[in-house]
C-alpha cells in the first residue's frame, strides 16, 4: 500500500489559548509541538497527540487572531468533520467532561455500527468522538482522564465533495484507498487498513456551497507514506494522472507534497521520518519554541510578535 493511514489534519482556528485550552483540557490531547506557521513566521503552528505525536494521532491548528482572517464556511471541497477515537462506553464520561467546559455535544446517528457524539470548539470547527472496540492504540493520558476514556488519536475525517466519483477513483486507484461502504450520502474509505486512522469518509452533495477557507475551517488533510523514495513516486504518479502537485516541502519533523483531489480537499503526503522527537526529549515535547533553522536568525523578533500563551 502506498499510504499507510492517516497523519494528521490541519486546520486554522482563532485564538491561540483558546485552542490550547481547548485540545489540552477539552480534548486531553498532548502539545507534542510549539512551532510557527512556515508560511507566516508570525503564527503558531500547535501540533496535539499521543505522547510522541505518532502519525494518525495528529490534530494541528493555525491560530491567526488578529491577523485580518475571515470566518471560513463549510461546503464542498473541504473536509468538514474531524473525528477521534474513544473506547466502547466512553462516550457518557466525555459528554459530561465537555459540558463542565461549557461544551454542548449531541448524539448522532450511529455510522457503520459505531455510536458518535458531536461538539463543536470556539472557532467553529466540528468533531466527533466515536466509540469503537476496533482500536489498540496505547492513549495519552492527561490529568484528570484516564486509559479507559482518553482519545486514541484519529478515527476518521468526512470530506464534503459535489461528485464523488471522482474523488473515489482517484483514491482507490493511485492512493490505495478502497470502499468499505455506503450509507445514505456517505461512502466509507479505507486505506492501510480499516481500523480507526485509517478511514476517510466522502459525503457527497450535488448541491453543496463551496467551501471558503478561513477561521474555524480545516485547511488540509494529511496522509503518511513511509519514505522519502515512496513520497516521490506517488508524485510522479499524481503528476501523470494531470494533477498539480508542489514540490516536496520540508517541514522538519516530516516532508510533505500537497495536491487537490477532484473534488477540491487539500491532500497532503507526509512521510512518518523523522518525527517530533528530531530537536526535543520525547519527555520534554512541546515545551519550548521551536523554529526552523532558516527562522533562528529572526527568533526575537518573532518572539516578540507572537500571543502570548501559557499552558
Amino acid at each position: 500500500m502506498p499510504v499507510l493511514g492517516l497523519h494528521h489534519v490541519t486546520a486554522t482556528v482563532d485564538d491561540a489559548q483558546d485552542d490550547l485550552d481547548f485540545s489540552l483540557g477539552g480534548l486531553g490531547l498532548r502539545l507534542v509541538k510549539k512551532t510557527v506557521n512556515f508560511d507566516n513566521h508570525f503564527v503558531y503552528h500547535f501540533y496535539y497527540g499521543d505522547e510522541r505525536g505518532t502519525p494518525g494521532t495528529i490534530w494541528t491548528t493555525f491560530p491567526y487572531k488578529g491577523h485580518d482572517v475571515p470566518i471560513g464556511s463549510k461546503g464542498a471541497g473541504q473536509v468538514t468533520v474531524t473525528s477521534l477515537s474513544v473506547p466502547n462506553g466512553a462516550l457518557q464520561f466525555w459528554r459530561a467532561h465537555l459540558l463542565s467546559r461549557g461544551i454542548a455535544a449531541t448524539d448522532v446517528e450511529p455510522r457503520f455500527g459505531e455510536p458518535a457524539m458531536r461538539f463543536s470548539d470556539r472557532s467553529g470547527l466540528v468533531f466527533e468522538l466515536v466509540a469503537t472496540d476496533r482500536d489498540s492504540r496505547t492513549p495519552w493520558v492527561a490529568d484528570r482522564f484516564d486509559e479507559e476514556t482518553a482519545i486514541r488519536g484519529l478515527h476518521s475525517v468526512t470530506l464534503v465533495v459535489r461528485d464523488a466519483k471522482p474523488t473515489v477513483d482517484l483514491m482507490t486507484d493511485l492512493l490505495g484507498c478502497r470502499v468499505l461502504g455506503e450509507s445514505g450520502r456517505r461512502i466509507r474509505m479505507a486505506v492501510g487498513g480499516d481500523t480507526p486512522g485509517h478511514v476517510i469518509d466522502v459525503a457527497h452533495d450535488a448541491s453543496a456551497p463551496a467551501m471558503v477557507n478561513g477561521l474555524g475551517t480545516v485547511h488540509h488533510v494529511a496522509m503518511a507514506v513511509e519514505s522519502d523514495v515512496e513520497q516521490l513516486r506517488m508524485r510522479d504518479a499524481l503528476v501523470s494522472r494531470g494533477l498539480k502537485v508542489t514540490e516536496v516541502r520540508d517541514r522538519c519533523y516530516f516532508k510533505s507534497i500537497y495536491f487537490r483531489e477532484p473534488g477540491g480537499v487539500l491532500f497532503e503526503l507526509a512521510t512518518l521520518q523523522p518525527g517530533f522527537a528530531v530537536d526535543e526529549a520525547v519527555s520534554h515535547l512541546g515545551r519550548g519554541l521551536k523554529l526552523p533553522p532558516w527562522e533562528e536568525p529572526h527568533r526575537r523578533d518573532i518572539e516578540a510578535q507572537l500571543a502570548p500563551i501559557t499552558y
